[in-house]
């Protein structure tokens, strides 16, 4: 799984952090950003975060094998 944060959409709105606190957090200026070592998506309730973006600016994509 790939997870790609739009930082220039961003607008801090934390609807991320709340769905998926294992793996988004936010950074000091209040936008979102993966926690390290979470860049693989492996929590189910990625999907659910990036649904949750009111500016949709998280994108979920399956990665090839």
């Amino acid at each position: 799984m790939d997870i790609d944060i739009d930082k220039d959409v961003c607008i801090g709105a934390g609807q991320c952090v709340l769905a998926a606190p294992s793996v988004f957090t936010q950074d000091d200026d209040g936008f979102s950003t993966l926690l390290p070592g979470r860049e693989d998506g492996g929590d189910p309730m990625v999907r659910e975060a990036a649904r949750a973006c009111p500016v949709a600016a998280i994108t979920v994509s399956e990665t090839a094998s």
